[in-house]
């Protein structure tokens, strides 16, 4: 079969303050599957944007077997076979349709473009069969808005492969699966390398590009590094190359303030996924929240930020708390980091300063409760300084930065508010290895203040590395507390998994 290639040559883009891409070169042939990394804000989702027509403003070529071709419009990009899926699934789906309807959302546009009646039973019966081809087994009739996040992510891959789709953009897939959802995608990517499909995937998660891929391209600042095998290379090399200098430790060690238990969780449960959650944090000290994909961390999360209705109690200093929604909680000292940012933790059409600002508006408002500008921006200023945030100017909307810039500027505005018990939820998801440990830090910063801290992370790498005890979920409940110094990443899973044995043990 005829291989199909696209080269990308001497590609540029700038955005006011900020030059995104500096003569970049790519190729990727069909057939294979080819990594495309670097740290937050090093080009590689802005390239693959550019690509699928997202970003019309560039300067350079794009090549298809060897023929110049325009790319202006995400309608040009799909014309040629490139179909792109994005990391925040969200922004892609229509929430009030079903999952036919935005499975099949290319095909119903092109169909009401001719004013051509539409067979809804046939509609759901090619979604059907496009979402068993990937073993994704949804009724067609659920609304989107009723779907957890690994089921919108399969929901996307089966509206590119209603296409006619000679290259897949896949921009960090995995962040939202389960480990047995990702064997799944890799399985699907597999197949369609068969098929001579190339797949572009872009990941922070090395053990998967070495596992998946066959090439690999990293970016820095704008710029390609190199290309070359996975094969030929390994993760400490492709670490260095990302960032430009070898990556000190990890995790910083940080030592617990006290012993007194400051904040309780008893009884408690919501309507529909958490049940009868027991836990207790002391001043200073990180607990984790671990489990799996759909465990319940996210609703626990959420609930303790007073986003569900829920039974039990919550004491927060001896003090029994009211929490039933985001301000109760806010008022109380409760802080919460989502999973997903863009909708949920942050402004992202504001500019970087009112979003530093919005937790604590009083803070920086008169007697009238009118805006203080100049006390806002140095504020801003200040904290862009000390939390790392490469932004241009505070002035600068939060969509244009890196995610990794946007998740310490979700972290940042909560400092002000100096609030009591931070609630982290997979707070590292999408964000490259030196962002992460920037973000270990600031958490571990925030302990060694004395507050009290949840990290809720599938990653389980991480919350051995960063907590002191970890509370495992299962169906939506604690199934055990272990002491993380005591614990292995292999035993954890076997709890998150389901596993009841010695279940009630608790670490002393």
């Amino acid at each position: 079969m005829k291989k199909n290639v696209i080269e990308m040559k001497q590609i540029n883009i700038e955005f006011p303050g900020v030059k995104a891409l500096d003569s970049v070169d790519f190729f990727i042939e069909s057939g294979v599957t080819h990594a495309l990394i670097g740290a937050n804000g090093a080009g590689k989702s802005t390239l693959m944007k550019v690509l699928s027509g997202a970003y019309t403003h560039y300067d350079g070529t794009i090549k298809i077997n060897g023929k110049e071709v325009t790319i202006r419009s995400p309608k040009d990009a799909q014309s040629l076979g490139i179909q792109i899926v994005y990391q925040e699934v969200d922004t892609a789906l229509i929430p009030y349709l079903s999952v036919a309807e935005n499975v099949m959302m290319p095909f119903l546009i092109h169909k009401m473009a001719k004013s051509q009646l539409i067979n809804w039973k046939k509609i759901h019966a090619e979604t059907k069969k496009v979402l068993e081809s990937i073993n994704v087994f949804l009724s067609t009739e659920k609304l989107i808005s009723d779907l957890t996040l690994a089921e919108k992510q399969m929901v996307l891959i089966a509206r590119a492969l209603t296409t006619d789709c000679r290259f897949l953009l896949l921009d960090e897939p995995t962040a939202p699966l389960s480990q047995t959802e990702t064997e799944q995608l890799f399985h699907i990517v597999r197949h369609l390398n068969k098929q001579s499909v190339g797949v572009i995937f872009i990941s922070h998660r090395l053990p998967e590009i070495f596992q998946l891929c066959e090439k690999i391209t990293i970016m820095r600042s704008g710029r390609k590094v190199i290309t070359e095998k996975v094969s030929e290379t390994n993760e400490n090399r492709v670490v260095e190359q990302m960032l430009g200098r070898k990556l000190e430790e990890q995790f910083p060690y940080y030592r617990k303030n006290g012993e007194n238990i400051a904040f309780e969780v008893m009884n408690f449960s919501d309507d529909e996924k958490i049940k009868d959650i027991h836990f207790s944090i002391s001043k200073g000290e990180i607990i984790g929240i671990a489990g799996l994909v759909g465990a319940g961390k996210t609703e626990l999360c959420k609930a303790l930020f007073g986003e569900a209705k829920t039974t039990g109690k919550i004491r927060l200093n001896g003090k029994e708390l009211n929490v039933y929604s985001p301000y109760d909680a806010v008022k109380a000292g409760i802080a919460l980091v989502p999973e997903e940012r863009r909708k949920e933790g942050l402004l992202i059409d504001e500019t970087v300063e009112h979003n530093l600002s919005v937790a604590n508006l009083r803070s920086f408002t008169n007697r009238f409760h009118f805006l203080l500008p100049k006390k806002e921006n140095t504020s801003a200023l200040s904290l862009i300084e000390s939390l790392g945030i490469k932004t241009p100017s505070p002035k600068t909307k939060a969509e244009f930065l890196s995610g990794g810039n946007q998740q310490k500027i979700a972290i940042g505005k909560w400092l002000i508010a100096d609030c009591d018990v931070y609630i982290f939820d997979e707070p590292t998801k999408g964000v490259d290895v030196g962002a992460k440990k920037d973000i270990f830090n600031l958490i571990i910063a925030l302990a060694n203040r004395g507050k009290m801290i949840i990290y809720a992370s599938a990653e389980l790498a991480e919350v051995l590395g960063i907590t002191e005890r970890i509370y495992v979920m299962y169906d939506g409940q604690i199934v055990t507390e272990l002491k993380t110094e005591e614990t292995t990443e292999e035993e954890i899973l076997y709890y998150s998994a389901g596993g009841q044995q010695n279940a009630n043990r608790t670490a002393n």
